[in-house]
């Protein structure tokens, strides 16, 4: 059984399974309320001949159950409303509503024919839309899965040899919450801060707030970052349903359109999980998860490589691209991703 075929599937059909099964019992509720649209009934007069109170609670208006003889057609019926507020009284007169093809089919007030049309046409556009959902939502799998233009139909082909490829160099993402604003940094061998984003603003309810910022420039940024959902599976990230949003934006689309791809399966390198990540259809960054002790300078605690959560990683690229390789590796750490090929 391959998990992450279901997942995905479920996860593309999820609009479909939800707006087709509403939009038709909203169609089916239309087509059944014609059999109650009293717009076509005609008015006549009723005579009161019995006023029964209802028994109702302290804190309800009183009820009445009212009895009457009508005309209709020029013969006489006899007739009931239930449940009538108001005053009543024996001998005074009462608005009726009979249906001219079946007069003793009554009520006292209307309902508009434009009721039964409008239910229908809310029932056909909520399933025209989880289908439209759905029809999206595999057009989306099917791009993200395209294989890197002239390779092979897997990253982890593709990317055979790139740690030792010219120009290809290790860096280290890590969580740094040493000082009064908590968040992450690119490192490289030499322990040198290459991007960070701090969180300067925590919230429990709506979004944090992050400054991420080039400390050789001395440029900084804020952005809002909403937390994390994560209930999906899947074997590539940019159409999952676990993300959070980044100024109002979910992640993985404002990634998506920076045109990156994603690809990992839980069987990559035990117990690491491994990332290929392409940029516009090129090779753009390898990324591990990691140990706490990243660099290799810490050889002894490194050997042990035990991943701890979603707090470390260790990365290769050829980019300077650091601002769009720290929102990568940020948004794999925030969304806490494990994924089933």
């Amino acid at each position: 059984m391959n998990l992450g075929k279901i997942a995905k599937f479920m996860r593309n059909t999820g609009p479909a399974r939800f707006f087709i099964p509403l939009g038709v019992v909203l169609i089916i509720f239309g087509i059944l309320s014609f059999g109650f649209n009293t717009d076509t009934y005609q008015e006549t007069v009723g005579k009161i001949t019995a006023v029964e109170e209802v028994p109702v609670s302290a804190d309800e208006p009183q009820q009445f159950d009212v009895s009457f003889t009508y005309t209709a057609d020029g013969k006489t019926y006899d007739g009931v409303f239930s449940n009538l507020t108001g005053d009543f009284k024996v001998g005074e007169e009462i608005k009726v509503l009979y249906d001219p093809a079946d007069p003793q089919k009554i009520t006292n007030s209307k309902t508009g024919a434009f009721f039964s049309p409008v239910l229908i046409l809310a029932g056909v556009a909520l399933a025209a839309f989880g289908v439209l959902r759905t029809v999206t939502a595999f057009k989306k799998s099917k791009a993200l899965e395209t294989p890197v233009p002239g390779g092979s139909s897997s990253l982890a082909d593709a990317f055979d040899g790139f740690k030792t490829s010219p120009g290809v160099t290790e860096y280290y993402f890590r969580f740094d919450g040493n000082s009064l604003k908590p968040g992450y940094l690119i490192e490289d061998a030499d322990r040198k801060v290459l991007f960070e984003g701090k969180m300067t603003k925590n919230s429990l309810v709506g979004a944090r707030v992050y400054a991420f910022g080039n400390p050789a420039t001395g440029s900084t940024q804020e952005h809002e970052v909403g937390h994390t959902v994560t209930n999906a599976l899947g074997n590539e990230f940019f159409s999952v349903s676990s993300s959070f949003k980044f100024d109002g934006e979910n992640v993985w689309d404002v990634l998506h359109d920076k045109g990156l791809r994603m690809e990992t399966n839980l069987r990559s390198k035990f117990p690491n999980l491994v990332y290929y990540v392409t940029k516009n259809g090129l090779l753009f960054a390898l990324i591990e998860t990691s140990g706490k002790y990243v660099h290799e300078d810490e050889a002894a605690q490194h050997k042990l490589n035990v991943p701890s959560g979603n707090l470390y990683y260790r990365f290769w690229t050829a980019s300077d691209d650091f601002e769009t390789l720290f929102l990568t590796i940020f948004a794999i750490s925030e969304t806490e991703q494990t994924v089933v090929e």
